[in-house]
Order: structure tokens, then sequence, then C-alpha cells
């Protein structure tokens, strides 16, 4: 006796069919939808597919740098204004001079350190003033990258571990305080290894921004015409009088010494700023101690068009590990400035004091 075969209907092939498909389409939709989502949302901000994991776009670094100088900037410009300082002490330097600690300087930190910080969580970001965690902030970047930076720099993606974020969110707080504001700047650097490779000095009374990417492009120019025999040194208004009598020997009795305040103002003096309250100069010079978040962006700025930022004894400065610059600093661009520093061996020696 032949044995009993089992036949299926037509009607029961076509619902068997359909429940295996409906169980395969249950596993597979939500991979595939999540996909999906995944590249659309990587394409619409950063106009492609998602960098590598642990990699940081310098392009898109820069651009959200001269956002937080702006962000921060508003936050300074606001206090000023409305005359809300509450100044106080926060300590002395090393010369004893007290140090001024503002409204205007934690304002300001905090929407550019977070801000920041939103962008590029994997990055380090060294700031003046102590975030409060307690007031976390939440600033948001739309990921858009200006027209003028897109137009000059180039995508640059580098490891996230290799760079460090140094930001001042008030530079010349002591100016500020006595409404000198044309000294006052927020600024924002970028180091790679050690070495300065963004810059940004906003000025948030006029509005003015200058930044610079090295071996990238910047939106700022060297000043055309220097004086190399009888430079105009610039130095901080507390410092004029050490430097002038080394200077005047060097250089010669028309040596002029331009007394100011902040580093990013004193950076921009070397530069073609088109403001008129802009002091001009050929030379910085600071102979004492000074920390790295006064002096990354200028010396990033510098190095893209092809200045100079050394110790007073031409050596490089790092921008890892500590936060202070025990060497004193002479900035210049367009001049040879390894005479510069041939012609200011005694400045050297007072930077330690």
């Amino acid at each position: 006796m032949a044995p009993m075969g089992i036949r299926l209907s037509p009607l029961g092939m076509a619902v068997f069919c359909l429940l295996g498909l409906g169980v395969l389409y249950h596993l597979y939709s939500g991979f595939l939808a999540g996909r999906f989502a995944f590249f659309m949302l990587s394409d619409a901000a950063g106009g492609g597919p998602e960098a590598p994991r642990g990699a940081v776009d310098l392009r898109e670094l820069l651009a959200v740098s001269v956002l937080a100088a702006a962000r921060g900037g508003e936050e300074v410009k606001r206090v000023r204004e409305g005359n809300v300082l509450h100044a106080k002490a926060k300590g002395k330097t090393r010369e004893g001079a007290e140090e001024q600690l503002t409204t205007g300087d934690l304002l300001s930190n905090r929407r550019m350190f977070y801000l920041l910080k939103g962008a590029f969580p994997a990055v380090q970001i060294n700031s003046e003033e102590r975030v409060d965690t307690a007031e976390q902030d939440t600033v948001p970047w739309d990921r858009t990258i200006p027209e003028d930076i897109k137009q000059k720099i180039q995508p640059k993606e580098v490891p996230a571990e290799s760079v460090t974020v140094w930001i001042d969110p008030l530079d010349a707080t002591q100016e500020y305080t006595e409404d000198l504001r044309q000294y006052v700047t927020t600024m924002v650097c970028v180091a790679v290894n050690g070495k300065p490779v963004i810059g940004v000095i906003h000025k948030p009374f006029s509005s003015y921004t200058a930044w610079a990417m090295v071996d990238g492009g910047s939106n700022i120019k060297a000043r055309s015409f220097y004086n190399e025999k009888t430079p105009r040194i610039i130095v901080s208004r507390s410092h004029a009088g050490k430097v002038e009598q080394v200077a005047r020997q060097t250089f010669g009795n028309k040596t002029v010494i331009i007394p100011a305040g902040g580093a990013g103002y004193k950076v921009l003096a070397l530069l073609d700023v088109p403001e008129k309250n802009q002091e001009e100069a050929d030379v910085y010079i600071h102979v004492t101690y000074i920390k790295k978040w006064d002096i990354c962006a200028g010396n990033a700025v510098l190095r893209a068009l092809g200045g100079h930022m050394t110790t007073l004894t031409g050596e490089e400065i790092s921008y890892t590990g500590s936060d202070g610059n025990e060497g004193g600093l002479i900035a210049s661009i367009n001049m040879n400035h390894r005479a510069l520093i041939e012609k200011l061996p005694d400045l050297e020696k007072t930077s330690h004091k």
C-alpha cells in the first residue's frame, strides 16, 4: 500500500508564504529604517557620510569656534552696557596685581564652553574660568558653516584625542572694568598635538572677528609696511617701563612704545585690521609669565599668516600640559624674528619674575 501524502491547497500555500513574509518584515524593517535614518541625518549634518568615529573636522571646529567667540562676546557686551559687572578680585598675579572677575567673564565662559562641548564632546577644552557644572547650559549648534569659511577652508579630519581647545571668554578684564572697551576680546584657539592651528579673535564692542587656520586660509591679512630698524613695540600697560629702556637702548631713541591692554588686541595690532581705534605695531613683547589661553589664538593667527610667536629666547610654545607660559613672548610678522630675539637678550631675565 502506497504511503499517504499530504497536499496543501493553493490557498494554504499562499497563507503560509504571507506569514513568512510578515515575520521577515517584522525582523528587518526596523533595522533598515534605522540605517536609512542614520545616513539621512549624517548627510544633513555634514554634507556627506559621518566622519570616522573619534575624528574631528577642523573646518567644522573653526566654524563653531567663530560662533562661540561671537556668542561669548554678546554676553560681554550686554553685561558692560548694563553696568552689572559685579567685579571682584579672584586672586593676584605673580607681580602682585589683583586679577578681576566679572559677570561678563562668567556668562561668556558658560556660553562658549557649552557650545563647543555640545558640538565636540570628545575634545578637551581648557578655559580661563572654572565651569560650574551645576549651571550647565545647553547651547546647540546647527552645524552651519559660514560661506566665507566654506570658500577658503577644505574639510580636514584629525584624531579627537590630538585636539586641545583653549578659550578666553574675556581678554583684558582689567580694562573691561575701566570701560576701555577697545582692548576687550573673546578668543578661541585649537591646538593639534600642541601646535596652534586655528585662531579666532573677536571684538565684542565692534563685532569684528579675525580668524585663521594654518595651511588653510583666513579672513585677515598682515600689514604691508614694517619698520625693523626702529619698530613700534606694543606691550602690556603695566610692563611699558620694563620694556622701554631696553628697547630704546637696542633700537634707538626713536623707538615707539605702545602700552595696551589684552593679548588679543596686541596681536591684532600687528595685522591689517579695518578699525580706526586699532593701534598699529611692528612687534609685540610680553616680559612676564602669561597664560596660554591669552596667547594661543593670536599664535595660531600669526602662524597661519607666516608670522611668529615664541618665548623671548626663541622657543616654540607648546599648548599642552600646564596652562602657563614661563618664558615671556615676542611676536612679529614679515620681519626677521630671529634677529629681533638676538637684539633683546636681556628681557628674558625678567620673564620669570
